[in-house]
């Protein structure tokens, strides 16, 4: 029996196809192998690019984190390419090539692929190069992951830092940033201008504070979407905090643009907002600033707007204010003021000046009313008007308002003292230092510290303070005027009072404001005001006042009508202490006086 011969190629220098492609199926197994064992337990895809074939090996979980099957892609490039989003797939071929020509020690890229669910999967890729032993390059391999969790939470983190936490509109490091390539356009060639324009609500705080914060909230997040809805697209939108919002205009032409949406903003605040069934009514002061000078930076520019708001706010608020120069210069000075100001009380630059109080019954001084001047080293005597609100903003009206208070006493002292123990010392406390916790406590140590009966003081508040809220100004008035201290409300008449709250203060004397007083001779409508508050205040049995008296006619006017006492310049205007202690000791009389030069009482 003969054995069988293998069969052989009778061209021995020829290999089959299946040889040929054996030790590449080989390598291409042991490739997966390898792969297999190096993302085992990971959330890696592996792909292995053969350069010389232009074939592509895709793992299953590369495949996988697509949302596609092992037998749904081949092996081409382009599988990988195609589902490349449109915006990231020349970055990536860049960085590729890049890669590949040796300028980079390895290729990674973050970027987005296409899912089969629809959607785009942030991934992050990389590979390197693989040489053979000409130094060509001959594969590239790597690995994939998805990473659109941690790219979703990164975008959170970055969308919360600069965005406003309770509106989701952008915030002031965001509007900065706008703001600041809005002035780079501005040095570019072409014909570009902005506008700033920052929009404080009117009357907030109250709001805020009658209806709660929660309601405050819903309110901001309200006036949020009027803006986003009803301004022109392209303007930046942002909240600062609180009730402050700034708006970025692109492209305008000029004044009138910025002008037009203020208006707008105005209007689109106008219709009333619905709160859990509460109408809520609304304006705001808006301050507008232009592009600027060359050099300037964002905080100048929301500086200026800022200081155009707060010029549209002193204008009684609902409206807007363009900046100009002047205003940065006023800054500056009011700034050295208040530096001033706060230096003056341990440079005793401090004045009180006293101006007598009158009976009209024999025109005798009954009192004086305590006013303190400011004589500054270098300006001289600053009027009150001009530093007086600047202290009550500033709080430095309370130690302002202890040293009157303790030096108005000490002269009652001094006065008393010298026998005139009759004369009573009246002494003005504004909305800082009446609402202050410790006032009473500060009231009575004052006193005993001067040894002045609390019978000789007079506390005097205005008419709009003790209103502003009325159970606590009757609480604390009713505890200083069981001590004995007079109460006395000022500027009676200019207010909105109701009547019946002024029947629950216990006060002594009523103050009828010289804006009265100053035509009750020739307008019929002051002096019909005039006689009736006099009137009123005696049926209550309280001691009346009138202030500004400054003519004959007046005061006979006022005597007419049983006015119990006045202050003016008919009489005296405010003196120093001492040009006051030469007044009573001449025994001066409302009655032995003539006529003085008309001055505005200050």
């Amino acid at each position: 029996m003969s054995k069988r011969r293998p069969n052989r190629d009778p061209n021995p220098s020829k290999l089959t196809q299946r040889e040929k492609r054996k030790p590449a199926e080989e390598a291409l197994r042991a490739s997966e192998e390898h792969h297999a064992l190096v993302t085992r337990g990971t959330n890696d895809g592996v792909w292995d690019w053969n350069l010389k074939t232009n074939e592509v090996y895709f793992s299953i979980r590369w495949k996988s984190m697509l949302g596609l099957a092992d037998s749904e892609i081949g092996d081409s490039p382009e599988e990988w390419f195609s589902r490349v989003h449109p915006e990231d797939i020349a970055r990536v071929k860049a960085q590729i090539t890049s890669h590949l020509q040796g300028l980079t020690p390895h290729f990674e890229s973050e970027h987005r692929m296409f899912h089969k669910d629809g959607t785009y999967r942030w991934v992050l890729s990389r590979g390197i190069a693989i040489r053979d032993a000409d130094g060509k390059v001959s594969r590239m391999a790597g690995s994939q992951i998805d990473i659109t969790d941690h790219r979703t939470d990164e975008e959170r983190r970055q969308h919360d830092a600069f965005h406003d936490e309770l509106t989701g509109l952008p915030n002031r490091a965001l509007f900065i940033d706008h703001l600041g390539l809005s002035i780079w356009r501005t040095k570019r060639p072409g014909d570009y201008s902005f506008a700033v324009l920052f929009v404080d609500v009117d009357r907030f705080k109250i709001i805020n504070d009658s209806l709660g914060h929660l309601t405050g909230d819903q309110l901001l997040i309200a006036i949020a979407r009027r803006l986003k809805t009803g301004l022109r697209s392209g303007a930046t939108i942002a909240r600062f905090g609180g009730d402050e919002f700034a708006i970025l205009l692109d492209d305008v032409q000029g004044i009138s643009d910025a002008t037009r949406v203020a208006e707008r903003i105005q209007k689109i605040l106008e219709a009333p907002f619905n709160l859990s069934g509460q109408e809520v009514f609304l304006t705001a002061s808006i301050g507008i600033a232009l592009e600027g000078a060359a050099g300037e930076k964002p905080d100048d520019i929301l500086h200026n707007a800022d200081m155009a708001m707060y010029r549209a706010k002193a204008r009684g608020k609902a409206c807007y204010e363009r900046f100009d120069a002047g205003m940065r210069a006023s800054a500056v000075a009011r700034l050295q003021l208040e530096s001033n100001l706060r230096r003056a009380t341990e440079r005793e630059e401090f004045r009180l000046y006293f101006q007598p109080i009158a009976s009209l019954e024999d025109g005798v001084v009954t009192g004086a009313e305590a006013l303190v001047r400011w004589r500054h080293p270098e300006r001289g005597l600053i009027n009150p008007a001009e530093f007086i609100p600047l202290a009550e903003e500033t709080g430095l009206i309370v130690p302002i308002g202890e040293w009157v208070l303790r030096t108005a006493c000490a002269q009652a002292r001094a006065w008393h003292a010298a026998g005139l123990s009759d004369l009573r010392v009246t002494v003005n406390f504004s909305a800082r230092q009446f609402e202050h916790p410790k006032l009473a406590e500060l009231i009575r140590t004052v006193l005993k510290e001067t040894s002045l009966a609390a019978s000789a003081l007079e506390l005097e508040i205005t008419e709009s303070i003790a209103m502003k809220d009325v159970d606590f100004s009757g609480e604390i008035l009713t505890e200083l005027r069981a001590d004995g201290i007079h109460i006395s409300i000022d500027d009676f008449g200019t207010g909105s009072s109701s009547l019946r709250y002024l029947k629950r203060f216990p006060i002594d004397i009523l103050k009828i404001d010289q804006t009265f007083v100053r035509d009750l001779t020739s307008d019929m409508s002051d002096a019909a005001i005039t006689g009736a508050m006099i009137t009123m205040a005696h049926t209550l049995e309280l001691k009346v006042i009138a202030e500004g008296v400054e003519t004959q006619e007046q005061l006979a006017f006022l005597r007419s009508r049983r006015c119990d006492e006045i202050q003016g310049y008919l009489f005296s205007r405010p003196v120093p202490a001492e040009a006051f202690t030469k007044l009573l000791h001449e025994g001066r009389n409302l009655y032995s006086v003539g006529v003085s030069a008309r001055q505005d009482k200050t």
